[in-house]
């Protein structure tokens, strides 16, 4: 169990680090927009994963669930309705453009611990 939680705080460690540089010094077409948003659904599935390190079935579509709210509210203006939108951090952290790329890039990136869920679920089984 330790192990686990151990294994996630490293993983989102490492992640939030890549985002981070990401969000400071990544100023393209692809790796920010796409990649960016493909990884920081896995770095929520790994914050979650340190709480609940048994796991939580359907985690990853919960995730994708999550962050599709989250792109919804950004049609809205969100960030300009709750009167963030001139704190730079709060509209980077929340967003501020809908963009229905980025509900793919979700969705790719919710597939991902998805699958390395599904595997360790199966591979746990066989060893039993």
């Amino acid at each position: 169990m330790k192990s686990e939680r151990t294994f996630y705080v490293g993983a989102a460690a490492v992640l939030f680090i890549i985002e981070v540089m990401i969000a400071l010094y990544i100023h393209d077409d692809f790796i920010r927009p796409y990649i960016g948003d493909m990884l920081v659904v896995i770095l929520l599935y790994c914050f979650v994963r340190i709480v609940f390190p048994k796991g939580i079935r359907f985690l990853p579509l919960y995730i994708f669930l999550f962050a599709v709210v989250v792109e919804c509210l950004q049609y809205f203006n969100w960030v300009k309705l709750l009167g963030l939108e001139h704190n730079t951090f709060f509209r980077i952290l929340m967003g501020s453009v809908f963009d229905i790329k980025d509900i793919c890039c979700y969705g790719i990136g919710s597939v991902l611990p998805g699958v390395f869920q599904a595997f360790k679920t199966r591979k746990a089984a066989e060893s039993e």
